[in-house]
């Protein structure tokens, strides 16, 4: 048994402190998913079992990605960056002409012959740090020529976000702040200050074309509503408005609350009977009631902390700028993504639809998510290839 743990750690490559976070975030998904899933059961004659399958089935898969991916030295993924940009603009593109329409966003889009559904901001995501990741690796020396070195690099940015943007605000929003997170590590602080002035400027925009033209973004009257509630400024019929928006997180209160500071156990959890996607947007609420703040709470938050301080310790010790560039760039945008998640179960960020790293219910976020983590161990097992040689 012994020998058997050896080899398996030996094949493992990279950092194991990653390795963990992503084999605990994956039972506690299961874990969690089973014990939520049962809205979802009714619905589908009360077989919870089928979903713990699919479920457990994509982490499998999602694991399978990681290991896949590690063991590809990161540099290739340089010379795919252009490639896998131009994919995720057509993919994005064809999402919003023929993409399903749900709730007046289109954000899938089915792959033809095989029945899946691909929802293609999650690509377009990792894309998109991989192209910034490339770009400033070879603009790094010229990276002070604001005009001619960052506003090309902003303006592929604003084509992606733009893309998403119609149908998925935060996802949009989230990206634009992790890419020009990753210009701000470069780019002098001249430069810094002339891109926060162009994206206030691009959002005063937006909310004036919004207002003016309701009809180009659906979903415009839906993210100011939801923003203006969490702010506490609502006009006119704000009292309907205010009970149907804050929905979610009044019912997110109720179950932290019964959570306690200690742990109950799985399975123990009542909010699943009332509160709405308790095993997707809600469920770091769920996982307080059944976990306590304090192992639920603020032992998930430490797990990503975990990660993101191990994302940068890989990209540090990184022989090339491009892969310091690609896992810090990979890292932020996993831990935002459940900081956002987390923020809005405890009403610190207006609701969003943004999933919880590798333990919300799902498909495609999963893997694409698994995707990104073995990127960031493929650059932190490159310091180990180099003292091989």
């Amino acid at each position: 048994m012994s020998n058997l743990i050896q080899r398996i750690k030996d094949r493992l490559e990279g950092d194991k402190v990653i390795w963990m976070v992503a084999l605990i975030l994956s039972v506690w998904s299961l874990l969690s998913v089973y014990s939520s899933i049962s809205s979802l059961a009714v619905k589908a004659g009360g077989n919870s079992t089928k979903f713990l399958t699919k479920q457990g089935i994509l982490l499998l898969m999602g694991l399978g990605v990681i290991y896949i991916i590690h063991r590809i030295n990161y540099k290739y993924f340089a010379r795919l960056a252009n490639v896998v940009y131009s994919l995720a603009v057509i993919a994005l593109i064809l999402t919003l002409v023929v993409g399903s329409d749900i709730n007046d966003a289109k954000r899938w889009l089915e792959i033809p012959f095989v029945g899946l559904t691909l929802q293609t901001s999650d690509f377009a995501k990792v894309a998109l740090v991989m192209w910034v990741a490339k770009e400033l690796h070879l603009r790094q020396d010229y990276i002070e020529d604001f005009r001619k070195e960052v506003i090309p690099i902003l303006i592929r940015i604003a084509l992606v976000c733009g893309l998403i943007l119609p149908a998925d605000l935060s996802t949009a929003l989230m990206l634009g702040l992790v890419t020009i997170g990753m210009l701000a590590v470069e780019v002098p602080w001249s430069g810094i200050f002339r891109i926060g002035g162009l994206v206030t400027v691009l959002a005063v925009g937006l909310y004036g074309v919004g207002k003016a033209s309701p009809d180009l973004f659906p979903r415009f009257e839906t993210w100011t509503n939801r923003i203006e509630q969490h702010i506490g400024f609502t006009t006119g019929d704000s009292d309907h408005i205010t009970s149907e928006g804050e929905y979610q997180i009044e019912l997110a209160q109720v179950a932290i609350h019964n959570g306690g500071l200690f742990p109950s156990g799985p399975g123990t959890g009542t909010s699943r009977n009332f509160l709405p996607h308790p095993y997707s947007d809600m469920i770091y609420a769920f996982i307080i009631e059944e976990w306590g703040a304090i192992i639920g709470g603020l032992g998930l938050l430490l797990i990503y902390m975990i990660l993101l301080y191990r994302t940068i310790l890989a990209a540090k010790n990184c022989d090339r700028p491009f892969g310091s560039y690609l896992a810090m760039g990979l890292g932020m945008m996993i831990t935002i993504q459940a900081l956002i998640n987390m923020s809005v179960a405890v009403r610190l960020f207006p609701t969003t639809g943004q999933p919880l790293p590798l333990v919300s219910y799902g498909g495609t976020s999963i893997l694409f998510t698994c995707l990104s983590i073995g990127m960031i161990l493929a650059v932190s097992r490159a310091p180990l290839l180099t003292s091989k040689r």
